[in-house]
């Protein structure tokens, strides 16, 4: 018998089908009614959350690591991802300190997902100069929505996501009904070699090809965790693709689960179904554990075997007997996008001639990091353009200038053989079409472009500044697809 995981591995290996990445996997679920009108989620707390960094380098020695020690670069003592949790309304202020073991490592945080002015994006060269070793940062900002959201560096990240610097923001407010537990998961893998220690972060070939794997996979740091969550209860997830360059496609099998939120954005309750997922991109799931003593497992469909990602495992007497009846979340009062009106606007993602012959050559070596945090070789382009198009002097002209509360349509166009998750900084963007599949019109910061898909999304510019643009496998993201464009 062809079971449902059967057909998800298909749909895994198939990659170009028309079908992949919006699969059922769940049991049937019930939506409660909508109300007439959505809940706006509306602030719910003031004052200030104040948070220090230290970017240091700590040995740890996570479960995944089979008892070694490893040099992780972390944001503080004691914790490999710091979760920040804060509410809605309240102001983020936050000093870090540059303490980096490596000479001219220079530093600043990105707020991915956030709509935040442009000069606390945290992009070096661009709207910020780099934190030096030794010296001190700071950003203050009053984050406009709820959501999952999270923040790195935006400078050689593909060593410092290799080593670890990632971390958390949440910002809680958008919750109707509380769930009765909530899990944050963050999927991410280590290049460790046999000896115990950690391989080159990246090489020419993985850069020309869909990035350099991992060979230890974790979620939380361990691998496919076992997570005690209460019986027959209805549990918020917040899954996070942390990874420098895995694209996963997740899902449950035999459990009543629903998408609530896509890129931290509500949506209304939609029956999960298996979700494609580039690095970068987040998932909020609402799900109904199982009966006490028995378990739900989360499932990575794409890869050769289903892989599983985590096991929760009920205990307690049972918090819910009725069906599994799923709340919307509150949303956002996002600017309308008016799609008559706008302007459409090509984007094309493309390889260099230079990073096609790696990629057919199969060559293999170490990428150097040049004073841009980008390689010195350039293998993939936008429009044809390999950022930061001439040198790494300067930053080049914008793909496109925006007017601060127009309607845009941007036609992505995928001319690779290779999956490209495209995140823009500072808006959100609602998902219009696709030329290979049905995608639900969501609202995301970030989109996974398959293979020779186009893809059109709509924006409404936000506010004014020069906003990166880029793919999220980070290193392709650092040989050469990457832009920017310029909201006036």
């Amino acid at each position: 018998m062809v079971t449902r995981r059967d057909l998800i591995a298909g749909a895994a290996a198939f990659s170009g089908s028309a079908a992949a990445g919006f699969l059922a996997v769940g049991r049937r679920v019930k939506a409660r009614a909508a109300d007439p009108q959505e809940v706006i989620a509306r602030p719910i707390a003031e004052g200030v959350k104040a948070v220090t960094f230290d970017l240091a380098e700590r040995p740890t020695a996570l479960p995944c690591f089979d008892g070694k020690t490893l040099p992780l670069w972390t944001f503080e003592s004691g914790t490999t991802f710091p979760i920040v949790r804060m509410k809605l309304g309240e102001r983020f202020d936050t000093v870090f300190k540059n303490n980096l073991p490596m000479a001219g490592e220079v530093a600043s945080i990105h707020w991915h997902g956030l709509r935040i002015p442009n000069d606390q994006d945290g992009v070096p060269y661009m709207t910020q100069q780099p934190i030096a070793v030794g010296s001190e940062g700071r950003y203050s900002f009053v984050p406009p929505d709820t959501g999952s959201f999270f923040f790195h560096t935006h400078c050689n990240s593909t060593e410092h996501f290799g080593r670890g610097l990632i971390g958390v923001l949440i910002v809680e407010g958008d919750e109707i009904s509380p769930p009765d537990d909530e899990v944050v998961l963050l999927m991410k893998d280590w290049r460790i070699g046999p000896d115990g220690a950690f391989l080159p972060f990246t090489t020419d070939e993985g850069a020309a090809k869909g990035g350099t794997p991992g060979t230890v996979r974790s979620v939380n740091g361990e691998r496919s965790p076992v997570i005690t969550v209460p019986s027959s209860a209805d549990i918020r997830i917040r899954f996070y693709n942390l990874d420098p360059m895995r694209i996963s496609e997740i899902g449950f099998e035999n459990a009543g689960a629903a998408i609530i939120a896509v890129d931290g954005n509500g949506i209304p309750p939609m029956p999960f179904e298996s979700w494609r997922m580039g690095t970068g991109m987040r998932l909020d799931v609402l799900l109904r554990t199982a009966a006490p003593g028995e378990s739900v497992k989360l499932f990575d469909y794409f890869s050769k075997e289903p892989y599983v990602l985590a096991e929760f495992k009920s205990e307690g007497p049972p918090k819910r007997t009725g069906p599994f009846e799923p709340t919307p979340l509150k949303v956002m009062p996002f600017a309308k996008l008016d799609e008559t009106s706008a302007q459409r606007m090509p984007f094309e993602f493309s390889a260099t001639p230079t990073g096609a012959s790696i990629a057919a050559a199969g060559t293999v070596s170490d990428i150097q990091i040049g004073p841009l945090c980008l390689s010195k070789r350039t293998f993939w382009a936008i429009n044809k353009q390999a950022w930061p198009g001439h040198d790494h002097k300067d930053l080049g002209p914008p793909f496109a200038v925006l007017k601060s509360g127009n309607s845009y349509i941007f036609e992505l166009k995928n001319t690779t053989p290779r999956s490209h998750p495209i995140h823009i900084h500072g808006h959100t963007f609602e998902v219009l079409s696709s030329s290979l599949r049905h995608h639900p019109r969501v609202r995301c910061d970030t989109v996974l472009l398959l293979p020779n898909e186009r893809i059109e999304v709509g924006l409404v510019a936000g506010e004014p500044g020069k906003w990166m643009f880029h793919c999220h496998i980070l290193e392709h993201q650092e040989a050469g697809m990457m832009g920017y464009i310029e909201v006036v």
